[in-house]
């Protein structure tokens, strides 16, 4: 049986979300609901300099998530092409 991650999403991730069309908000949802089950799947790579952080794609939108213990905890959401999504880290 498989190990079921709790979900926290930051307040700046849900901040970013607010801002985006309808159809980017299902399928980003979708593929953050989609790392309780799994957090590390194959397409995620590990952050540097950051301990326990990695990020995914979902379309043209990046996300960023650690990952401690049970829990998986989404602190950024943006654009792919756009560095803004690593400042502030």
């Amino acid at each position: 049986m498989s190990k079921e991650y709790s979900l926290i999403i930051e307040h700046s991730a849900r901040k970013s979300l607010k801002n985006l069309q309808p159809k980017f908000i299902k399928q980003i949802v979708f593929k953050i609901f989609t790392l309780q089950d799994n957090p590390f799947p194959q397409d995620s790579t590990k952050l540097k300099g950051f301990e326990d952080s990695y990020r995914v794609d979902q379309g043209e939108y990046r996300i960023l998530y650690t990952v401690e213990d049970d829990k998986i905890r989404v602190f950024k959401i943006g654009k792919r092409n756009d560095d803004e999504v690593y400042q502030n880290l």
